[in-house]
Parts: C-alpha cells; sequence; structure tokens
C-alpha cells in the first residue's frame, strides 16, 4: 500500500475542517497509508523585514525537511507549480508508483510559502489553482483531490 506523509505547517483550529479532513483521512484508509504532520508556524512579527521574513520561512522549511526522507517523493503544493486536472494528478500519482517510489510527501507551506530548501529537495510542484487558498482549506482541498485520484485509479465512481 502506498504511503503518503502531508507535511502542514500550521494546525487547524477550525472544527469544520478538522471534520473534513478526518472524513477524508478515514476514506482514503482503504488506498493509502495517510499521516498527516504539522509543523509549528512561526508568528510573524512584521511583513515589511523580509529578512526576518526570509529567516522564517527557512526554520519553517527544516523543519519539514528534518522529516522527509531520502527515498520520499517530495510534491509541492505551490502556487508556482503545475497546474493539472484531477484526471492528470491521478495519473501523476500512479506514474510515481511506477517509478518504485513507495512514500509520497505532500508538502503545504505557511503563510510565507516555501523555503528555497524545500523547492530543491521537491521532485514536482502541484499548484492547486491561481487563485489562492487559506493554508488550513488547502489541507482539505489535498485531501479530497487525493481521495478523488485514488477512485479514479481504481476505477470507480466519484469522478464525474
Amino acid at each position: 500500500m502506498l504511503k503518503v506523509n502531508l507535511y502542514c505547517v500550521g494546525t487547524i483550529k477550525e472544527k469544520y475542517l478538522k471534520d473534513a479532513i478526518a472524513e477524508y483521512s478515514k476514506r482514503l484508509s482503504k488506498y493509502v497509508k495517510l499521516e498527516i504532520y504539522e509543523v509549528k508556524e512561526a508568528v510573524i512579527l512584521s511583513f515589511d523585514n523580509e529578512a526576518l521574513m526570509q529567516n522564517t520561512l527557512n526554520e519553517e522549511g527544516e523543519k519539514v525537511l528534518k522529516k522527509i526522507k531520502p527515498d520520499d517523493y517530495v510534491v509541492l503544493i505551490d502556487l508556482h507549480g503545475n497546474e493539472i486536472d484531477s484526471v492528470a494528478f491521478a495519473h501523476k500519482i500512479n506514474e510515481i508508483k511506477n517509478k518504485g517510489f513507495s512514500t509520497i510527501d505532500l508538502v503545504i507551506g505557511g503563510t510565507l510559502g516555501l523555503s528555497d530548501a524545500l523547492r530543491k529537495r521537491s521532485n514536482y510542484a502541484l499548484c492547486l489553482s491561481k487563485m489562492t487558498f487559506p493554508h488550513q482549506l488547502t489541507r482539505v482541498i489535498v485531501l479530497e483531490q487525493l481521495y478523488r485520484a485514488c477512485k479514479i485509479n481504481n476505477n470507480e465512481s466519484y469522478h464525474h
């Protein structure tokens, strides 16, 4: 069974998001071994200090990188990544498995985005939309799309 690690900067506070995450996690358990890891989001004191923001971004990135194993396939959820549809995402998951990877790491950054070190370590960058979503909601969207991809790859009804 494919293992999927979802690395997220920040925590979920809203009950409705926690409920949605729990529901998709339960649905996904039939298809993948899912683990969700939260990394504490740094407190941003000022958006005017570029050096301070870069240090914060680097610290968050290092916390995620410490958890990623060298032989994992890393997919960044990134506004600057490849924008693909759900069927192409399902094919991408199959492609990764067919290349012999047993673990996929999906990474959602925090308010400031993703560090350069994470970008260098990644194998693929995926853009969910040109629109900007709160990273807490992004977690639900990613899990739903992963579930949809599993259903597509198993020729099960859900995706129309």
